[in-house]
């Protein structure tokens, strides 16, 4: 069935009006409500995700992302909290007076109304509607047909504290979870007036292509961690695996290490912790030759050009072998996603080429991939990552959903 989602984005855009009146600090404070409904709610919300779960193949990589548990939802509880802390970043980002008297005053305010198309990923609906709210936007959330029990349950729990505060329910808007309702989304101009996807590479490919209103580009990360020659092997294969294993259907897991070839005679040693979580090696013929007799036979693979630059979201990565922190970083910026990449070196020199010619939203010295996150970068929650350069680029949070306005005074001033 076809369903015309125009009165809904009507009422989003009805609703987000009514926020510009609502001080910072009760934005807050419904903000930190949601957080405490979200904990009382948990056992309902996890009933209606183990129906979601029930549609899926555990064995698909997007299933850890679906999962909800009591300490996952406390934790989303306490990034919402750590939102509503929050110092706002409306208000004036400069003013001054110009010689014919008119004062300029440029302010940051809220977009209005920011659509988040979005997969599997329950949290997202929380985390999205805190941020949002917090500025003063209205949201509207179009999440799959893979969480539409979760999302409904928590989306549920946020209407319930918004009526306890008089608060429009519109400014929290639950599309759904159909094909048609997202081509609606993507053309609906002069409704909405930011759209975010976050999901699988063809879900982005598609509002980039399609959407008549504007985009942010978040999600599919192909991310790289380099080991230079001069690198620590012990800390090398702690990266590495915290990068991999911590959670694989992340974007800013690992999907490709790259050893410098005077390593080689250290892969084994710096593969072994992956070996204890099933980790599939697909291995050049220089690493693969060194690999072999020393990583499960059941595990290792020889890597065809189609590994390179492969978003896995599972248990898997590929392994590149490099001459040069030189061509370590062409490698990652011909198969890189603009996402997160690292490099593993005790040497000031490779560091510094590294940092400043691979290009993505976050480049990492030493420490692993897995660090890029909103909450991790003190941001609270997060509203995506985005791998594009324009306006906003790695991590969003409050700052990244705002705009600005002019603001002009005179005193009868007339121009000549």
């Amino acid at each position: 069935m076809n369903t015309d989602i125009t009165p809904l984005l009507q009422a989003a855009r009805r609703a987000s009006f009514q926020l510009n009146s609502m001080t910072d600090a009760r934005r807050s404070e419904i903000i930190t409500s949601v957080a405490d409904a979200l904990i009382q709610a948990t056992p309902r919300i996890l009933e209606a995700n183990a129906r979601d779960l029930a549609r899926m193949d555990p064995s698909d990589p997007k299933f850890d992302r679906l999962k909800l548990t009591p300490e996952r939802i406390a934790a989303i509880a306490d990034d919402t909290r750590h939102v509503a802390t929050l110092p706002s970043p409306l208000g004036v980002l400069e003013e001054r007076t110009l010689p014919n008297g008119l004062k300029i005053t440029k302010q940051a305010v809220p977009f209005g109304v920011i659509g988040v198309i979005y997969e599997a990923r329950p949290n997202v609906s929380v985390d999205v509607f805190s941020l949002c709210f917090k500025v003063g936007n209205a949201v509207v959330l179009k999440g799959g047909s893979d969480a539409a029990d979760s999302n409904e349950a928590i989306v549920s729990v946020i209407h319930s504290v918004l009526a306890d505060y008089s608060v429009d329910r519109d400014v929290a808007t639950l599309l759904p979870s159909t094909h048609e309702a997202t081509a609606q989304l993507l053309h609906a101009r002069g409704l909405v007036d930011l759209l975010i996807p976050r999901g699988s590479r063809r879900l982005i490919d598609r509002v980039r292509e399609e959407a008549r209103i504007p985009v942010i580009e978040t999600g599919a990360g192909v991310c790289h961690t380099y080991v230079d020659s001069l690198a620590s092997v012990s800390m090398a294969a702690a990266i590495i695996n915290n990068a991999k294993t911590r959670r694989v259907s992340v974007c800013n897991a690992l999907d490709c290490a790259i050893i410098n070839r005077q390593l080689l005679g250290k892969l084994p040693e710096i593969t072994a912790p992956l070996a204890q979580s099933n980790v599939i090696i697909w291995a050049d013929d220089e690493a693969f030759n060194h690999l072999k007799g020393h990583y499960p036979d059941a595990l290792l693979r020889h890597a065809t050009d189609e590994q390179f630059g492969t978003e896995f979201l599972d248990y898997a990565m590929a392994i590149k072998t490099v001459g040069s922190v030189e061509e370590a970083i062409d490698h990652i910026n011909h198969y890189g996603s603009g996402h997160s990449e690292a490099i593993v070196t005790e040497s000031p020199e490779a560091a510094n080429l590294f940092r400043r010619d691979v290009d993505a939203a976050c480049v990492y010295v030493n420490a692993p991939t897995s660090f890029t996150d909103g909450a991790q970068f003190g941001l609270g929650a997060e509203i995506g990552i985005s791998t594009q350069k324009l306006h906003a680029r790695g991590p969003m949070a409050l700052r990244e959903i705002t705009t600005y306005k002019w603001l002009i005074e005179g005193n009868g001033q007339t121009r000549k």
